[in-house]
């Protein structure tokens, strides 16, 4: 079941009787977490009828003497079982998986690691249950994913705004989540998300950041880049070199993919570079300018760059000095 799907099944008060809910990713699990919290129990019926337990705290066995009472003046027990990663004996679930109390809503939140489903409790728990997996999202998802959220509060917005959310924001899903709440408190329903609203209200600037540096160099613009660099310069908490070396290299690591796949369809290309109709369209304008061995050398300058900003070979330069010359090496060399 996915992340969606299991949400709304929640929201609808379709409750089952184990939720076991592991992965390497904590955002997907404290929403789920959270929702079964608040809305599984009226609050008046909260103090009788649910209790949180924390996995270092408690045994199985503990845990499943709360999953076998009753509620009392309410429809459901809950028990909600946090940190259930340092729970051991898990294999002791198994005879309450296999006949759980039906009137009990029994959560583990058993997160940064994976469930080993080869063992029998998860096979049970996958049969008759729900186990999910939280899952990392990677640097090409983000962008549907913020689109996904935005349509969760009834809004849109355009492509550009996306991207500077995306390029900003990176994988911080508990950050992108915390900005669109933002955003959903300032916007109206229905409205779209401009590149200006992001920027007065995230902190984003529209026209100096990593995302328009990157375009910039992609359309061969080099007094645009220039011109960012000395922003970035006279910002350099909100831009560090570091943060501007790596989307430089996933930008051109992009770009190689797209170059050395010429021909190939639009589908294809989306799949292998990980990105969207909108960024593709980008990229493929920036392969006027840059073929693989152009790119291949680029690449090259980019570990240079860092290797410099982290002090090797570099005595005196500073991280303005450093982007400056990367810059000009990547436009004109």
């Amino acid at each position: 079941m996915d992340y969606s799907t299991l949400i709304n099944e929640i929201r609808r008060k379709d409750f089952r009787p184990i939720y076991f809910l592991t992965g390497e990713e904590p955002f997907f699990i404290d929403k789920i977490v959270s929702l079964i919290e608040h809305t599984a129990l009226d609050e008046a019926e909260r103090s009788f009828n649910q209790v949180i337990l924390y996995g270092s705290d408690t045994s199985i066995d503990a845990v499943i003497g709360e999953a076998k009472r009753y509620p009392m003046m309410a429809e459901r027990v809950v028990v909600i079982i946090k940190e259930a990663q340092h729970l051991t004996k898990l294999e002791l679930l198994e005879a309450y998986a296999e006949n759980p109390q039906n009137s009990t809503v029994l959560v583990f939140a058993y997160k940064y690691k994976k469930a080993d489903k080869r063992k029998k409790v998860f096979s049970i728990l996958a049969k008759k249950h729900v186990l999910f997996e939280s899952k990392k999202v990677y640097d090409n998802q983000v962008p549907d994913w913020i689109g996904m959220m935005l349509k969760d509060h009834g809004l849109k917005a355009n492509g550009r705004a996306i991207q500077m959310l995306a390029e900003s924001l990176g994988t911080d899903l508990g950050r992108i989540d915390s900005e669109i709440n933002k955003l959903s408190m300032i916007a109206k329903k229905g409205e779209e998300i401009s590149p200006e609203l992001v920027e007065a209200n995230v902190g984003i600037s529209k026209d100096f950041n990593n995302f328009e540096l990157c375009n910039a160099l992609n359309r061969n613009d080099f007094e645009k880049a220039l011109r960012i660099q000395q922003y970035f310069q006279s910002n350099p908490k909100d831009n560090p070199l570091v943060l501007t070396i790596s989307l430089l290299y996933r930008n051109f690591r992009i770009l190689m993919i797209l170059a050395q796949i010429k021909g190939a369809s639009q589908g294809e290309m989306m799949k292998q570079a990980g990105v969207n109709m909108y960024a593709l369209q980008e990229y493929l304008g920036a392969l006027k300018f840059y073929d693989v061995r152009k790119i291949a050398r680029i690449m090259a300058y980019l570990r240079e760059t860092d290797m410099k900003s982290k002090g090797v070979n570099n005595a005196s330069s500073s991280d303005s000095e450093l982007l400056k010359e990367l810059l000009f090496k990547i436009v004109y060399l």
